[in-house]
Protein backbone atom coordinates (compact mmCIF):
# COMPACT_ATOMS: atom_id res chain seq x y z
CA UNK A 1 0.00 0.00 0.00
CA UNK A 2 1.10 3.04 -0.91
CA UNK A 3 2.01 5.90 1.75
CA UNK A 4 -0.36 8.69 1.69
CA UNK A 5 1.98 12.11 2.26
CA UNK A 6 0.75 15.42 2.43
CA UNK A 7 1.65 17.91 -0.54
CA UNK A 8 4.17 20.18 1.49
CA UNK A 9 4.72 23.82 1.12
CA UNK A 10 8.47 23.75 1.65
CA UNK A 11 10.78 24.26 -1.78
CA UNK A 12 12.43 20.78 -2.48
CA UNK A 13 14.56 20.29 -5.08
CA UNK A 14 15.73 16.79 -6.04
CA UNK A 15 19.34 16.81 -7.60
CA UNK A 16 20.87 13.93 -9.74
CA UNK A 17 24.65 13.80 -10.15
CA UNK A 18 26.15 12.37 -13.31
CA UNK A 19 29.46 12.95 -14.52
CA UNK A 20 30.67 11.35 -18.09
CA UNK A 21 34.17 9.71 -16.73
CA UNK A 22 32.70 6.81 -14.79
CA UNK A 23 35.61 4.05 -14.84
CA UNK A 24 34.39 0.85 -13.43
CA UNK A 25 31.15 0.87 -16.04
CA UNK A 26 32.39 3.44 -19.23
CA UNK A 27 29.20 5.56 -19.28
CA UNK A 28 27.38 4.11 -16.49
CA UNK A 29 24.57 6.47 -16.31
CA UNK A 30 23.83 5.96 -19.31
CA UNK A 31 23.58 2.27 -19.30
CA UNK A 32 20.01 0.32 -20.17
CA UNK A 33 18.01 -1.13 -17.27
CA UNK A 34 14.09 -2.23 -19.08
CA UNK A 35 14.20 0.08 -21.68
CA UNK A 36 15.70 3.35 -20.26
CA UNK A 37 19.02 4.47 -19.24
CA UNK A 38 19.98 4.95 -15.41
CA UNK A 39 19.55 8.44 -14.92
CA UNK A 40 16.24 7.97 -16.42
CA UNK A 41 14.89 5.98 -13.49
CA UNK A 42 16.13 8.76 -11.26
CA UNK A 43 14.65 11.67 -13.21
CA UNK A 44 11.03 9.83 -13.26
CA UNK A 45 11.16 9.33 -9.40
CA UNK A 46 11.67 12.90 -9.22
CA UNK A 47 9.10 13.72 -11.39
CA UNK A 48 6.97 11.09 -9.33
CA UNK A 49 7.22 13.37 -6.25
CA UNK A 50 4.13 15.65 -5.55
CA UNK A 51 6.52 17.76 -3.06
CA UNK A 52 9.41 18.06 -5.83
CA UNK A 53 9.50 21.15 -7.54
CA UNK A 54 12.16 20.75 -9.55
CA UNK A 55 14.70 17.48 -10.84
CA UNK A 56 17.65 19.25 -12.01
CA UNK A 57 20.79 17.10 -12.87
CA UNK A 58 24.94 18.42 -12.71
CA UNK A 59 26.56 16.65 -14.96
CA UNK A 60 29.57 17.57 -16.88
CA UNK A 61 29.12 15.84 -20.08
CA UNK A 62 26.79 17.01 -22.91
CA UNK A 63 25.71 13.74 -23.81
CA UNK A 64 24.25 12.95 -20.33
CA UNK A 65 23.10 16.61 -20.29
CA UNK A 66 20.95 15.84 -23.57
CA UNK A 67 19.88 12.39 -22.46
CA UNK A 68 18.40 14.00 -19.06
CA UNK A 69 16.88 16.69 -21.11
CA UNK A 70 14.49 14.27 -23.28
CA UNK A 71 13.14 12.52 -20.06
CA UNK A 72 12.37 15.91 -18.62
CA UNK A 73 15.21 16.97 -16.19
CA UNK A 74 16.42 20.89 -16.55
CA UNK A 75 19.95 20.92 -16.88
CA UNK A 76 20.34 24.83 -16.25
CA UNK A 77 24.27 24.90 -15.47
CA UNK A 78 26.89 22.44 -16.29
CA UNK A 79 29.40 21.11 -13.72
CA UNK A 80 32.93 22.38 -13.74
CA UNK A 81 35.54 19.62 -15.24
CA UNK A 82 37.25 20.44 -11.79
CA UNK A 83 34.49 18.53 -9.66
CA UNK A 84 33.91 15.96 -12.04
CA UNK A 85 36.60 13.65 -11.27
CA UNK A 86 37.03 10.30 -9.90
CA UNK A 87 38.70 12.07 -7.09
CA UNK A 88 36.88 15.33 -6.55
CA UNK A 89 34.79 14.47 -3.61
CA UNK A 90 31.10 14.61 -4.44
CA UNK A 91 30.01 17.25 -1.58
CA UNK A 92 31.57 19.58 -3.43
CA UNK A 93 29.40 19.08 -6.26
CA UNK A 94 26.36 19.16 -3.70
CA UNK A 95 27.53 22.50 -2.82
CA UNK A 96 28.04 23.85 -6.54
CA UNK A 97 24.88 22.98 -6.75
CA UNK A 98 23.47 24.40 -4.20
CA UNK A 99 24.51 27.73 -5.45
CA UNK A 100 23.98 27.94 -8.65
CA UNK A 101 20.32 26.88 -7.95
CA UNK A 102 20.16 29.70 -5.37
CA UNK A 103 21.03 32.06 -7.83
CA UNK A 104 18.57 31.06 -10.39
CA UNK A 105 16.00 29.85 -8.86
CA UNK A 106 16.11 31.54 -5.41
CA UNK A 107 16.46 30.13 -1.72
CA UNK A 108 14.77 26.44 -1.36
CA UNK A 109 14.35 24.28 1.68
CA UNK A 110 15.29 20.73 0.71
CA UNK A 111 18.59 19.30 -1.19
CA UNK A 112 17.15 15.99 -2.02
CA UNK A 113 20.20 13.92 -3.96
CA UNK A 114 18.50 10.63 -6.08
CA UNK A 115 21.44 9.11 -7.05
CA UNK A 116 21.10 7.03 -10.47
CA UNK A 117 23.25 4.59 -9.21
CA UNK A 118 19.96 3.05 -6.94
CA UNK A 119 17.05 2.59 -10.04
CA UNK A 120 15.22 0.06 -8.00
CA UNK A 121 14.34 2.54 -5.53
CA UNK A 122 10.38 2.84 -5.02
CA UNK A 123 8.82 6.12 -4.64
CA UNK A 124 7.48 5.25 -1.30
CA UNK A 125 11.08 4.62 -0.52
CA UNK A 126 11.73 8.61 -1.06
CA UNK A 127 8.26 9.93 0.25
CA UNK A 128 9.45 8.36 3.81
CA UNK A 129 12.67 10.23 3.01
CA UNK A 130 11.55 13.64 2.55
CA UNK A 131 8.61 12.98 5.53
CA UNK A 132 11.22 12.66 7.65
CA UNK A 133 13.92 15.46 7.11
CA UNK A 134 12.61 18.30 9.47
CA UNK A 135 14.61 21.62 8.63
CA UNK A 136 15.99 23.27 11.60
CA UNK A 137 15.82 19.64 13.70
CA UNK A 138 17.96 17.41 11.23
CA UNK A 139 20.76 17.88 9.17
CA UNK A 140 20.30 15.05 6.88
CA UNK A 141 18.28 12.39 6.15
CA UNK A 142 20.13 8.88 5.16
CA UNK A 143 18.75 5.59 3.59
CA UNK A 144 19.84 2.10 4.78
CA UNK A 145 19.39 -1.08 4.57
CA UNK A 146 19.87 -4.34 7.22
CA UNK A 147 23.54 -5.23 7.59
CA UNK A 148 24.57 -8.25 5.65
CA UNK A 149 27.62 -8.19 8.03
CA UNK A 150 28.34 -7.14 11.49
CA UNK A 151 31.95 -5.66 12.56
CA UNK A 152 30.54 -7.39 16.17
CA UNK A 153 30.80 -10.82 14.56
CA UNK A 154 32.04 -11.49 11.01
CA UNK A 155 33.79 -8.54 9.76
CA UNK A 156 37.81 -8.56 9.97
CA UNK A 157 40.56 -5.76 9.55
CA UNK A 158 44.05 -7.30 9.27
CA UNK A 159 46.85 -5.74 11.92
CA UNK A 160 49.85 -4.61 11.79
CA UNK A 161 51.21 -8.07 12.28
CA UNK A 162 49.23 -9.61 8.62
CA UNK A 163 46.64 -11.43 11.15
CA UNK A 164 43.18 -11.16 10.70
CA UNK A 165 41.46 -9.62 13.71
CA UNK A 166 37.82 -8.88 14.11
CA UNK A 167 37.01 -5.07 13.59
CA UNK A 168 35.34 -5.20 17.42
CA UNK A 169 37.15 -7.63 18.86
CA UNK A 170 36.73 -6.49 22.82
CA UNK A 171 33.07 -7.53 22.72
CA UNK A 172 33.00 -11.35 23.87
CA UNK A 173 30.25 -11.72 21.40
CA UNK A 174 30.22 -15.17 19.70
CA UNK A 175 26.42 -15.33 18.27
CA UNK A 176 25.77 -13.38 15.92
CA UNK A 177 21.99 -12.90 17.11
CA UNK A 178 23.84 -11.26 20.06
CA UNK A 179 25.28 -8.99 17.88
CA UNK A 180 24.17 -5.09 17.93
CA UNK A 181 21.76 -4.42 15.12
CA UNK A 182 24.05 -2.63 12.36
CA UNK A 183 22.84 -1.14 8.76
CA UNK A 184 24.24 -0.48 5.34
CA UNK A 185 24.38 2.90 4.34
CA UNK A 186 22.56 2.58 0.69
CA UNK A 187 22.16 5.34 -2.44
CA UNK A 188 18.45 5.57 -2.58
CA UNK A 189 18.24 9.09 -0.87
CA UNK A 190 19.58 11.81 0.72
CA UNK A 191 17.51 14.60 2.13
CA UNK A 192 19.98 17.80 3.44
CA UNK A 193 19.03 21.08 4.67
CA UNK A 194 20.94 23.37 1.50
CA UNK A 195 22.74 25.32 4.51
CA UNK A 196 24.07 22.79 5.98
CA UNK A 197 25.67 21.17 2.73
CA UNK A 198 27.13 24.61 2.27
CA UNK A 199 29.23 24.05 5.32
CA UNK A 200 32.06 22.51 5.45
CA UNK A 201 31.14 19.47 8.33
CA UNK A 202 31.25 16.19 7.66
CA UNK A 203 28.02 14.66 6.19
CA UNK A 204 28.06 12.19 9.16
CA UNK A 205 28.91 14.51 11.91
CA UNK A 206 25.66 16.14 11.47
CA UNK A 207 22.24 15.72 12.87
CA UNK A 208 21.55 12.51 11.15
CA UNK A 209 18.32 10.04 11.10
CA UNK A 210 17.85 7.55 9.30
CA UNK A 211 14.84 5.55 6.73
CA UNK A 212 15.63 2.02 6.17
CA UNK A 213 14.94 0.74 2.86
CA UNK A 214 14.51 -3.11 2.17
CA UNK A 215 17.74 -4.71 0.58
CA UNK A 216 16.41 -5.89 -2.81
CA UNK A 217 15.80 -1.80 -3.34
CA UNK A 218 18.65 -0.26 -2.31
CA UNK A 219 21.02 -1.86 -4.61
CA UNK A 220 23.80 0.16 -5.51
CA UNK A 221 25.11 -0.07 -9.11
CA UNK A 222 29.44 -0.06 -8.82
CA UNK A 223 30.52 -2.40 -10.97
CA UNK A 224 29.31 -4.90 -14.33
CA UNK A 225 28.05 -7.43 -11.43
CA UNK A 226 25.35 -4.91 -9.85
CA UNK A 227 24.35 -3.96 -13.70
CA UNK A 228 23.66 -7.56 -13.88
CA UNK A 229 21.89 -7.98 -10.93
CA UNK A 230 19.86 -5.17 -10.99
CA UNK A 231 18.48 -5.99 -14.30
CA UNK A 232 17.79 -9.49 -12.90
CA UNK A 233 16.03 -8.22 -10.13
CA UNK A 234 14.13 -5.37 -12.28
CA UNK A 235 12.56 -8.03 -14.37
CA UNK A 236 11.91 -10.57 -11.89
CA UNK A 237 9.93 -7.18 -10.43
CA UNK A 238 8.20 -6.66 -13.77
CA UNK A 239 7.23 -9.96 -14.41
CA UNK A 240 5.36 -10.36 -10.52
CA UNK A 241 3.67 -7.44 -11.35
CA UNK A 242 2.45 -8.39 -14.74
Amino acid sequence: MSTSIKKSTRRTFAFIFARGGSKGIPRKNLQDLGGLPLIAHAIRCGQALSDVEKVILSTDDEEIAETARQYGAEVPFMRPAELAGDKAPERLAWQHAVTQSRQLYGDFDVFLSLPFTAPLRSVEDVQRVLAEFQPGVTDVIITVSPGRRSPYFNMVTQDADGWARLICDSTGITRRQDAPEVFDMTTVAYAASPDFVMTETPMMKGRIRMVVVPSERALDIDEPVDLDIARFLYDRSRARSA
